[in-house]
């Protein structure tokens, strides 16, 4: 049920904002983009707004319950997930608008800690996570799901130590909730991007995975088919401009 909610709701509340046509035309664009990129968002909405358009408005959330509500209905402009998959999954059902699909930010993963706890673990084959986790659980966004948990079990695989935490988990609807957890310290590690560690000051960085260890992460945009809204491209062509870029680079992100 708290999942469905957690679909549903910004379908719901992206739906009561457009209910009046003057309403519309005096928004920016809609855009729907992955959790990791709330505040790099924000900055970008404000200096296209600071242009004299009006300011798009963002909704955040996985990248897997953005597509769900883009295949529901959901009556956005722009979609920027944390991952391929998704927007390969949207583009399938022709729900992105042809030749404006750009893949722009890539990201890193790291393990977390809470601020407190001092411990640096050396990230390689076989590393001591169970260990390191004692009688806690690894907060990670869903791996069955989430582009940020999907990463995580890529690369816990790969380094031979899945199996040893699959059953300690603490599973999240976002990678923003599973870093929330370790910096509450309800969870006493966790793997999320490089890019929210930096925007937690509750956690610090305990190791970083290597690169090859998980699939490349790529944060692709595109304008999706059922937009209206003549600022939606311009926007988007702000995101993959320069200057979007530099804002991004700034929030720690490395860009193509």
């Amino acid at each position: 049920m708290l999942r469905l909610r957690a679909l549903f709701l910004p379908v719901l509340l992206l739906l009561a904002s457009l209910c009046s046509p003057a309403m519309a035309q005096s928004d920016g664009p809609l855009v729907l983009a992955a959790a990791s990129l709330q505040e790099a968002m924000n900055a970008a909405a404000d200096g296209w707004a600071a242009k004299g358009h009006p300011r798009p408005k963002i909704s955040f959330a996985a990248s897997s319950a953005l597509a769900r509500q883009i295949e529901a209905g959901a009556p956005a402009d722009i979609f920027v997930s944390a991952d391929e998959p998704w927007m390969d999954e949207v583009q399938g059902k022709g729900l992105i608008r042809n030749k404006t699909r750009v893949s722009f930010l890539t990201n890193s993963l790291v393990l977390v800690a809470p601020k407190g706890n001092a411990q640096n673990i050396a990230i390689k084959p076989g590393f001591p996570l169970a260990r390191a986790l004692g009688n806690g659980r690894l907060a990670v966004g869903d791996p069955a799901a989430v582009p940020a948990g999907i990463y995580a079990k890529q690369a816990l695989t790969n380094l031979g130590v899945w199996d040893s935490v699959k059953d300690h988990l603490a599973p999240a609807e976002n990678v923003r909730a599973a870093l929330a957890l370790v910096g509450r310290g309800v969870a006493p590690l966790g793997i999320v991007y490089a890019t929210d560690a930096r925007a937690e000051p509750a956690v610090r960085v305990a190791g970083v995975f290597p690169a090859n260890s998980h699939a490349p992460i790529s944060y692709p945009v595109a304008v999706l088919t059922a937009s209206r809204h003549p600022d939606a491209e311009g926007f988007r062509r702000f995101l993959l401009s320069g200057e979007g870029k530099a804002l991004f680079r700034r929030f720690g992100f490395g860009t193509k």
